[in-house]
């Protein structure tokens, strides 16, 4: 009789299984979306695409470099301009996308490579990336808040 308590529990636990299942094909599709957006945004960070960064980013953004400096959503696209932020390519590792307030917030994190423009003598640097992006979705579309990074060990 001590497999009627193990058959109990099971039974018990089923519920559980079914809302771990994966998520609906809606919230999956809102996961692709902001994923897509990301790589979209790395794209425009290389080409220099100034447009689609001002639609990227919320007026109110808070940019945390991976060395702790801090820019405004002016600041940090400026700084694209004057070539202080540069980017040869940025290569993405990983992407977990994570939504919340009935699909109008997006929490991202993941890691990226940055390597920069190739130097005269044709040389190049790798930066490894931890970060977090927060996006809103308001009459704009969906727009980044927040980026913190922290550059990882080689």
């Amino acid at each position: 009789m001590k497999t009627r308590p193990l058959l109990l529990a099971l039974l018990l636990a089923l519920p559980l299984f079914a809302l771990a299942q994966a998520p609906s094909p809606k919230a999956a599709a809102l996961v692709k979306e902001i994923e897509a957006l990301e790589r979209q945004r790395f794209e425009a960070q290389v080409k220099k695409d100034y447009a689609l960064l001002e639609k990227a980013f919320a007026d109110d953004l808070v940019y945390t470099h991976g060395d702790g400096h801090e820019n405004t959503k002016a600041e940090y696209i400026q700084s694209i301009k004057d070539g202080k932020s540069q980017y040869g390519k940025i290569e993405v590792e990983k992407l977990n996308v994570r939504t919340y307030n009935d699909g109008k917030t997006a929490v991202v994190n993941g890691s990226i490579f940055i390597t920069s423009p190739p130097k005269p003598d044709g040389s190049t640097s790798v930066s490894h990336l931890k970060y977090v992006v927060v996006q809103v979705k308001n009459k704009q579309g969906w727009q980044v808040v927040l980026w913190q990074s922290q550059k990882q060990a080689s």
